[in-house]
C-alpha cells in the first residue's frame, strides 16, 4: 500500500516526530526561517491524519536525500532504530589520534573501532560518539596524555567503564551515569595521564536538544490550551446559573 492510499489513516506520535525531524535539518540548512518552521511545526504537531503530515515537507528533502521528497510513512522494521543499527562490525574508519602542540578530533558520523589509541602532549583531542557507529559492542579508548588533555563525549544510555591511571593528573568519570540501555555499547576509556587529564561527559545531540526543547514548548501550549479550556467551561456553567 502506497503513502498517497491512507491519507485518512490516523498518524502516530512517531510519525509526527519524524516529519519534526525533517523540518529540525530543514533549518539548520537554512531551507527554512525560523518563522516558517514554527508554522510547520505547529502543524505537524495538530495533524491527526497522513494527509495532514504529506504536505508539511512535501517541498523539502527528507533527510539527507539531494532530490526533494515527502516523507514516507511506511513502517520500517524496529531492527532499523537504536542501537543495533549502530553496531556495524568491521574496521573503524580511524585508528587513532596524535597531538603535539596541536590538536586532533573526532566527531559526527564516524566508526570507533574495538581500540582507539591517542596521545596528547601539550595539545588535546576529543573524540565524539554521540553520532558514531562501534565496530563492536565493547569498544576501548586507550589515551596517554602528558600536560595535554583528551575529552570523550559518550550519549546517554551507554555504558562507560574508566580504568586509567593519572600521576598528578586525573580520569574523569560522567557525571550523572545512569543505567545502560539494552544494546547500547560498552565504552572502556583506560591508559595515562602525567599533568595532564581525560575527561568522560554524557551530552545529547544538537538535534536531540532541539527535540526536548520544542517537546516542552508544546506540552507548555498544551497546559495553556487545558485552562483556557477549563475557564471557558466555568463561564459556562456561571452563565447557566
Amino acid at each position: 500500500m502506497t503513502d498517497d492510499a491512507v491519507p485518512d489513516l490516523r498518524a502516530s506520535d512517531a510519525d509526527r516526530e519524524r516529519v519534526a525531524e525533517v523540518l529540525r535539518d530543514a533549518l539548520a540548512e537554512g531551507r527554512l526561517d525560523m518563522g516558517e518552521f514554527e508554522e510547520r511545526l505547529e502543524a505537524t504537531y495538530q495533524a491527526r491524519t497522513y494527509g495532514e503530515l504529506a504536505p508539511i515537507t512535501r517541498d523539502l528533502p527528507a533527510g539527507a536525500a539531494a532530490a526533494p521528497a515527502a516523507v514516507s510513512f511506511s513502517k520500517a522494521p524496529a531492527e532499523q532504530d537504536g542501537w543495533a543499527s549502530r553496531i556495524v562490525g568491521g574496521e573503524g574508519s580511524s585508528a587513532g589520534g596524535f597531538a603535539v602542540l596541536s590538536g586532533f578530533e573526532r566527531k559526527g558520523r564516524w566508526t570507533m573501532p574495538k581500540r582507539f589509541n591517542c596521545f596528547a602532549f601539550m595539545g588535546g583531542g576529543e573524540i565524539d560518539l554521540r553520532e558514531a557507529y562501534f565496530a563492536d559492542r565493547e569498544v576501548e579508548i586507550n589515551c596517554v596524555a602528558v600536560m595535554g588533555g583528551v575529552q570523550v563525549i559518550v550519549p546517554p544510555g551507554v555504558e562507560v567503564v574508566v580504568r586509567g591511571v593519572g600521576v598528578m593528573g586525573g580520569f574523569e568519570h560522567p557525571r550523572d551515569d545512569g543505567p545502560p540501555e539494552p544494546g547500547a555499547p560498552r565504552v572502556i576509556v583506560g591508559g595515562f595521564a602525567f599533568w595532564g587529564g581525560v575527561g568522560v561527559e554524557r551530552k545529547v545531540t544538537r538535534a536531540e536538544r532541539q527535540r526536548l526543547k520544542e517537546q516542552r514548548r508544546r506540552e507548555r501550549l498544551e497546559r495553556k490550551e487545558a485552562r483556557h479550556e477549563l475557564h471557558r467551561a466555568r463561564r459556562e456553567d456561571r452563565r447557566r446559573y
